[in-house]
């Protein structure tokens, strides 16, 4: 990505996802702002926008943050909110093994605590490692933690699936993660195990 859209898309990122009060935006609640109020309020804030730069920022951004409506008037985050949003996620059955991406300073406490929202309104977890890693990488030595998401789900814990392909879910506790140190296929064979153990 030019450096222009990954200038454009950090912005977009701040004010749709976390801080739109920064330039006076008013977001609804599904998470929507009007194109032309942001490109306003943005110019006010000493920000230039243009309908074709979000257009471009939008269309190139490699993990597909935002979306813009059908009738091009207005644009939102499709994830990664720190304000209370109603996206109209449907919730989904994710497959048997999700990956989150953290830093190695983390790895005490998820492996006290289990993987905590945060300040985001859910947990981000990825289809696979290597997008997991890249997460990881944002936050410092990056370490891939394995999610039973399967066996999560089966014991009653939602998840839902935004957009752009990022599986959520507002809380891992502890018993359902591993460290990706250990192979795919012997945590596949400790799944396996617990999941006849309780005879499903």
């Amino acid at each position: 990505m030019a450096p222009q859209y990954t200038k454009t898309s950090k912005f977009l990122s701040l004010v749709l996802r976390h801080k739109p009060d920064t330039i006076g935006l008013q977001i609804d609640k599904a998470g929507w702002a009007s194109i032309s109020e942001l490109i306003e309020k943005a110019r006010k804030a000493g920000v230039s926008l243009s309908p074709e730069l979000i257009r471009r920022v939008v269309a190139t951004n490699d993990k597909q943050r935002f979306s813009i409506s059908s009738d091009g008037s207005r644009i939102r985050a499709n994830q990664g909110h720190s304000i209370p949003v109603d996206l109209g996620l449907q919730e989904k059955k994710p497959p048997d093994f999700l990956y989150h991406g953290t830093a190695t300073r983390n790895i005490t406490a998820i492996l006290k605590e289990g993987i905590k929202r945060g300040k985001r309104n859910f947990v981000h977890l990825s289809l696979d490692e290597e997008t997991a890693l890249m997460v990881g990488k944002r936050y410092g030595k990056p370490v891939v933690l394995i999610v039973q998401a399967g066996l999560m789900h089966r014991d009653g814990f939602q998840f839902n699936l935004s957009e752009n392909g990022v599986w959520l879910a507002e809380y891992v506790p502890v018993g359902y993660i591993a460290m990706l140190k250990e192979s795919i296929e012997e945590y596949q064979t400790q799944y396996q195990r617990i999941y006849n153990r309780r005879g499903t």
